[in-house]
């Protein structure tokens, strides 16, 4: 067998093509995710940054959560890199603990394991997202 489907010599586990599934549950293995509660907890009590990654059309769709940072999720990294040209004044170290917000709990993993790359080892994700939080009854600004 040829093609880019064959089995290559030393070819590891590591190598091998991965599904967004496998990769969700393998990077979602490396942290503690966080029920909308506990954020919003953390949040009040200065412990956490909730950092809404939805794009545009879903916050005036469904509303912003009222004192969430709003980065788009093509600029986290750079917004969020205490040591980056381009961070935000809430970017002050590695230890700060992040809480990445998307609509539904899934870009928001990645989002995460992106920013434990860049060795904020705090971050995490809000389970279910930005629908979980309103679902909970959590405070949503229009």
């Amino acid at each position: 067998m040829s093609g880019p489907d064959a089995p290559r010599e030393g070819r590891s586990d590591r190598d091998r093509p991965t599904g967004v599934d496998e990769l969700l549950e393998r990077v979602r293995a490396g942290y503690a995710r966080v029920e909308a509660r506990e954020a919003y907890e953390a949040a009040r009590a200065g412990e956490a940054l909730l950092v809404d990654i939805r794009y545009a059309a879903l916050r005036e769709r469904d509303g912003l959560i009222p004192g969430a940072l709003v980065v788009e999720r093509n600029e986290l990294e750079w917004r969020l890199d205490p040591q980056g040209s381009h961070r935000l004044p809430e970017a002050t170290s590695h230890d700060v603990r992040a809480v990445v917000i998307c609509n539904e709990g899934y870009a928001s993993s990645l989002a995460a394991a992106s920013l434990h790359q860049l060795g904020l080892h705090r971050a995490t994700d809000l389970v279910g997202g930005f629908q979980a939080w309103r679902a909970a009854g959590l405070p949503v600004t229009s």
